[in-house]
């Protein structure tokens, strides 16, 4: 019998504990973020019906605003550039960070002679 009452009084002393352990509701506009939009609702929803109509959906998965791009540069242009820059770059990516590359640019710079070899920036 005596377990029987321990237990009860266990039983209503957790109850009891619990009761005051409950959390409170947090105040909302304690934590609310004051937002002031640039423009009005009627600005958003006629810049939805202009992408409507112009079929154009620039938040959709399939929209890429490349599609129609066209390049004024040639293939060639390209891929001269690419030569003349990569001996740079990868002097500048070496293990010394390209510094000997810059001290060796400087002193080009420093007494305005050009080595056989070196790119002409005058082209």
């Amino acid at each position: 019998m005596n377990r029987k009452i321990a237990s009860a009084l266990l039983i209503a002393a957790a109850a009891a504990a619990s009761f005051g352990a409950r959390a409170d509701e947090a105040d909302s506009s304690q934590y609310a973020v004051q937002f002031q939009g640039s423009r009005s609702r009627a600005d958003v929803q006629a810049e939805l019906t202009a992408y409507k109509q112009a079929g154009v959906n620039p938040w959709s998965i399939s929209y890429n605003p490349l599609r129609s791009f066209k390049s004024t540069t040639s293939r060639e242009q390209v891929v001269a550039a690419y030569i003349a820059s990569r001996n740079e770059v990868a002097a500048l990516n070496g293990e010394d960070s390209g510094s000997v590359h810059l001290a060796q640019a400087r002193a080009l710079q420093r007494s305005g002679t050009q080595l056989a070899g070196q790119p002409h920036s005058g082209q």
